[in-house]
């Protein structure tokens, strides 16, 4: 079977049953008649960008990634929980500093995000520069990047 009719059958279990872990998939790709290791689905999962979900049942399961954008806004977060080390703002400017390579790709996901309040960002290897349309949109653009972290 090939990769993709693989990846197509297990987008629809998780859309017709709530898994809740890598093996419950393998036991129902199983019952279809197809036979996959547990690493295997690992790297299905991390391909087709799967996250979890809360389930009816109380737990967590298989879910689609709702959209791009979705993606990128948890990238952000993920950068700014693990990578950011402080963030000072004046006037209209925020400084962002990064672990060492980080702060590049920080730079890339808020411009990308469009945030309205953002100018622009400018990356070096552990600085980002975020440039506000004004002090007031400096403050709320702060204050997202704090309730991120």
């Amino acid at each position: 079977m090939k990769k993709s009719e693989r990846q197509d059958k297990i987008r629809e279990m998780i859309e017709n049953h709530d898994v809740e872990r890598q093996e419950d998939l393998v036991r129902l790709l199983l019952s279809s008649g197809i036979h996959v290791t547990q690493a295997t689905i690992s790297r299905d999962i991390k391909e087709m960008q799967l996250v979890k979900v809360p389930s009816a049942a109380g737990g967590y399961r298989y879910n689609m990634p709702t959209h791009r954008q979705d993606n990128k806004e948890q990238q952000l977060a993920d950068a700014v929980t693990n990578d950011l080390q402080s963030l000072k703002r004046s006037d209209r400017f925020l400084s962002l500093t990064m672990r060492p390579g980080h702060a590049p790709m920080a730079a890339v996901l808020i411009k990308r995000l469009n945030f309205p309040e953002v100018f622009t960002a400018i990356g070096d290897d552990t600085s980002v520069l975020v440039v506000c349309q004004s002090a007031e949109d400096a403050v709320k653009f702060e204050q997202i990047i704090t309730s991120l972290n």
